[in-house]
């Protein structure tokens, strides 16, 4: 068993120099099945280009992380980290980032949904003037609910963290493993790559890949997940919320003047009284309605201040299995 390793100690170390060649991280959860042939349509796609590939076990059960156990042991390219609990895709991502040793970072899921063969697709949109490529395929084949979803996320993030490009965004991507130096502090239980990425540089790009259907399993993403991450985002990354809050309070206020005019003046021009109660139970409805939902947004930024006064991890790091220098970094 390694040692037990907490976020806010990988933040406080000198990252190692990286050297000419490209990382991939994986995150991983319940997918042993499909992990060797990942690895090794990894391993094909760069034939000679030094390359390693991070699996990050985010708290499967035992017979996935012995997969991953058995793949590092078996190649000298293969690194394994073990997550002391299941802590998120995102987070799962930032351990495997910040234990890249090669100068770009290949992010991909674990359903082989993108095939590792699309990958020089993503190296080949890499320019001196581009440090994040994003691979946006053309057909996405997924269920139209899980589309739609997927859709609303990226609006939302767009509009939290300002991101022009958002509507491409995807979890294959390639970028400049330098950037993590902009995201080396504590940041918290609940992270986005994305918006961390955004922290880091501006200079975004796509290109076109193919997406596969997924042949096993299915996605661990539900409905509920996404808008938790699209909400996570939003008010960990964005004061949007608060002025959202701000503005339909201020709306909300207008409303309220002018059914305080409608009333005194209804009597005036027309010699009638306002209804009584089902008015009056209606504006009662509204004006707690708005109330309950700023109040709902503002405990949403004291949750997060409250997790990072109790300085709770982004993620804990119980095990890792590979090549002696990457267990060393």
């Amino acid at each position: 068993m390694g040692e037990l390793l907490g976020a806010s100690e990988v933040a406080r170390r000198d990252f190692p120099p990286l050297r000419p060649g490209v990382s991939v991280v994986v995150p991983v959860y319940r997918s042993g099945a499909s992990l060797p042939i990942l690895v090794d349509g990894v391993c094909s796609a760069f034939g000679d280009l030094p390359h390693e590939v991070i699996l990050v076990d985010d708290g499967s059960p035992e017979e996935t992380w012995a997969v991953v156990r058995q793949l590092a042991m078996r190649r000298n390219n293969v690194v394994g980290m073990r997550l002391g609990r299941n802590a998120g895709q995102h987070n799962a991502l930032l351990a495997g980032v910040r234990a890249a040793r090669f100068e770009v970072t290949v992010t991909m899921d674990d359903d082989l949904q993108n095939p590792p063969g699309e990958i020089p697709a993503l190296l080949n949109a890499m320019s001196d003037d581009v440090d994040v490529v994003y691979g946006t395929p053309d057909h996405v084949s997924q269920r139209r609910w899980r589309r739609s979803s997927s859709w609303l996320t990226r609006t939302l993030l767009a509009s939290a963290i300002g991101a022009e490009n958002a509507s491409r965004m995807s979890s294959f991507r390639a970028f400049r493993t330098s950037l993590r130096h902009g995201f080396d502090a504590d940041l918290g239980p609940a992270v986005s790559l994305d918006a961390l990425l955004s922290w880091a540089t501006s200079r975004f790009a796509s290109a076109p890949v193919r997406h596969d259907p997924r042949t096993d399993g299915s996605s661990h993403y539900t409905f509920r997940r996404l808008l938790r991450f699209a909400i996570d985002t939003a008010t960990g990354y964005s004061a949007v919320p608060l002025q959202l809050a701000t503005t339909l309070g201020l709306v909300t206020a207008l409303f309220g003047v002018g059914v305080l005019a409608w009333v005194i003046g209804r009597p005036l021009v027309t010699r009638e009284t306002v209804p009584g109660f089902p008015f009056l139970a209606s504006i009662v409805t509204i004006f707690a309605g708005v109330q309950l939902l700023t109040l709902g947004v503002i405990g949403e930024y004291l949750a997060r201040m409250h997790f990072r006064v109790m300085r709770k991890p982004t993620y804990v790091i119980v095990e890792r299995v590979g090549p002696s220098d990457a267990r060393d970094a």
